[in-house]
């Protein structure tokens, strides 16, 4: 069964270590650590170069929540950079346009861009360094150009007709010449180290101290020459998107000033003597909450991370969360969340009697406090008026592993911590180069997370104007007895919080290092309704590592579920970062996912 095989070690050390999706990013949020930043500064370095070497995976425009622990506060921050919609997103807009789902690609479906905002507000307000240190490297390899990495490559060329023949502004910015970028050969992106520059002259012709220039910069993104250009453009243009149809966007630059980030307090539960800390019910964080609370009624250490006895149960207990999720999960300052319930251990105990011996195939939400779910209406796992045809434009969900189009997007993740005990899980991700046509004047996509709602009318997530998407990107922290102990996460959209689970099992459960736990084949499963346009659903779909052992895909295929064996490599792109405290001494320990070979731990 399981081996504790590892591809690397686990990195340690003792003055900083930083983990990320991209090696480039992780060597920068190490250099700044170097240079005497701390986790906030690194944190946002490493942001704002994964923008230039994962443009596939996040961008300027899109969205960012992140946990922040600061050691002298002794508390974890959730910084919610989840920009909302904006308030021309009315239902009655999109049911005259005739949609029946919001698009999952194009001008339509943004959002208030949230991701920049969001890290200038970590800068100022956690960080210690100027804005021009953390900005430097980034506009280096924007300017100079950073080695393509295979999949940047796989990403345009799957949009390049579309490029050409719709979003003209995309085809000049990343098929300069009309030529596609070759892998391992420098791709540039001059236009957006230009705007960076522009925000840089910005903040330093504000004088005063060092917020009063990052908060010139913040305003010149939020109300400046950045908000302008995002509002001329949505007003001007009408392009198609994954509807099949052109559309103009309803984000103003009104919209961009009205919003700013913001600091909330996080949702945790207990597992195994460790606080495990999440975003709010705006995003779907809480799942993997509701699993451990489900799951800290088996005997998860008795059982091997490769049997099947692991993985139904996991399965199982994640069908139960996500089904919540599906039914109750929306923005707080909208809808009325029962928190308190879908997160008690009463809940749990009732929901636990669910588990049986086979797998479900039934949607089964639960109805906290006494009340009645609301889930959409499916037919034949589509949406209600969409036919099961494929859209007309390649369709824009995050996950890597599941069977869409090569232009799917995805996300990042970075972990860093500081040789104070300072600590930051991020999960930048939106503004895709392929998710909606590039600005011109700035270089950069917008997001779409605004595919994230329904128009179906009654629902938690139904559209409303000025309201945060439920988001699948979802960070992660641990505390034990009220100290930093460990930042983590994945890519992977509604596939995040199970890779996160099933990490935590083996890493607190099993006793498995960071580099093992994440090596560890892996799993997921497609019951819940996708997040990613166009939505839908696949009862009892389970997707396993190709490494699972071959008698653990034939007893669960026995027990009822619709098994897929993936290639060997293919589920999961978990970082994390630790902090080991003995009485000699403190350790940082980090490690990084080898899937897809971008991911790299580094640390001294």
């Amino acid at each position: 069964m399981a081996m504790n095989f590892t591809t690397r070690p686990e990195i340690r050390g003792t003055y900083g270590v930083v983990a990320s999706t991209h090696w480039i990013a992780s060597a920068v949020g190490m250099g700044i650590l170097e240079r005497g930043g701390n986790a906030f500064d690194a944190a946002v370095a490493v942001g704002f170069t994964l923008q230039v070497v994962e443009p596939h995976l996040n961008g300027p425009g899109g969205d960012l929540p992140a946990l922040l622990w600061s050691e002298r506060k002794r508390r974890i921050d959730v910084l919610c950079g989840q920009g909302p919609s904006p308030a021309g997103a009315t239902l009655a807009h999109f049911k005259s346009l005739g949609l029946d789902l919001v698009p999952g690609s194009g001008l339509l479906a943004t959002c208030v861009p949230g991701s920049t905002e969001a890290w200038l507000r970590m800068l100022r307000d956690y960080g210690s360094v100027e804005l021009e240190e953390v900005l430097a490297p980034a506009i280096v390899y924007a300017e100079s150009g950073m080695p393509a990495v295979p999949r940047v490559v796989e990403a345009i060329a799957s949009v390049a007709e579309l490029f050409r023949t719709e979003w003209p502004t995309s085809a000049a910015l990343w098929m300069p010449k009309g030529a596609l970028p070759v892998a391992g050969r420098l791709l540039k992106n001059p236009t957006l180290a230009a705007t960076w520059r522009r925000l840089l002259a910005t903040a330093k012709s504000a004088g005063g101290n060092r917020e009063t220039r990052i908060e010139a910069a913040r305003k010149a993104w939020r109300q400046g020459f950045v908000a302008e250009a995002i509002d001329a453009y949505c007003r001007r243009n009408e392009l198609l998107d994954s509807s099949g149809r052109r559309h103009k966007g309803v984000l103003t630059g009104a919209d961009m000033a009205a919003w700013e980030s913001r600091i909330e307090a996080p949702l945790s539960v207990d597992y195994r003597g460790i606080t495990i800390a999440k975003c709010g019910m705006w995003s779907q964080g809480p799942a993997m909450l509701q699993q451990l609370r489900l799951l800290e009624g088996f005997d998860m250490a008795s059982l091997d991370p490769t049997s099947p006895d692991f993985v139904h149960i996991v399965t199982e207990c994640a069908k139960l969360a996500f089904a919540d999720r599906d039914a109750w999960y929306a923005d707080p300052d909208a809808t009325d969340v029962p928190t308190a319930t879908l997160l008690s251990k009463a809940y749990a105990d009732e929901r636990r009697k669910l588990v049986g011996r086979t797998a479900s195939r039934d949607m089964r939400p639960g109805s906290p406090d006494g009340r009645a779910p609301r889930l959409p209406t499916l037919i034949d796992g589509a949406p209600v008026g969409r036919g099961l045809g494929e859209p007309t434009v390649a369709s824009l969900g995050e996950p890597t592993t599941r069977l869409f189009p090569a232009a799917a997007g995805d996300t990042c993740h970075v972990d860093v911590i500081d040789r104070d005990g300072n600590m930051v899980s991020a999960t930048p991700s939106g503004g895709w180069l392929q998710s909606s046509p590039a600005i011109p004047e700035l270089g950069f996509a917008l997001g779409t997370r605004l595919q994230m709602f329904w128009l179906q009318e009654g629902l938690p997530t139904t559209l409303a104007p000025n309201t945060r998407p439920r988001t699948t990107l979802s960070p992660s922290m641990a505390l034990k007895d009220g100290r930093a102990l460990m930042a983590f996460g994945t890519p992977g959209g509604d596939q995040q919080d199970q890779w996160q689970a099933q990490f935590v099992l083996r890493h607190v459960d099993r006793g498995m290092n960071l580099q093992e736990a994440i090596d560890c084949p892996a799993f997921h499963n497609e019951h819940m309704v996708s997040s990613f346009y166009p939505r839908g659903t696949r009862p009892a779909a389970l997707v396993l590592e190709g490494r699972m052992p071959e008698a653990t895909v034939e007893a669960l295929r026995e027990r009822g579920h619709d098994v897929a064996v993936g290639e060997l490599w293919s589920e999961g792109r978990l970082t994390a970062a630790a902090i080991e405290r003995e009485a000699d001494g403190t350790v940082l320990k980090a490690a990084a996912n080898p899937r897809g070979m971008q991911g790299y731990a580094v640390g001294r």
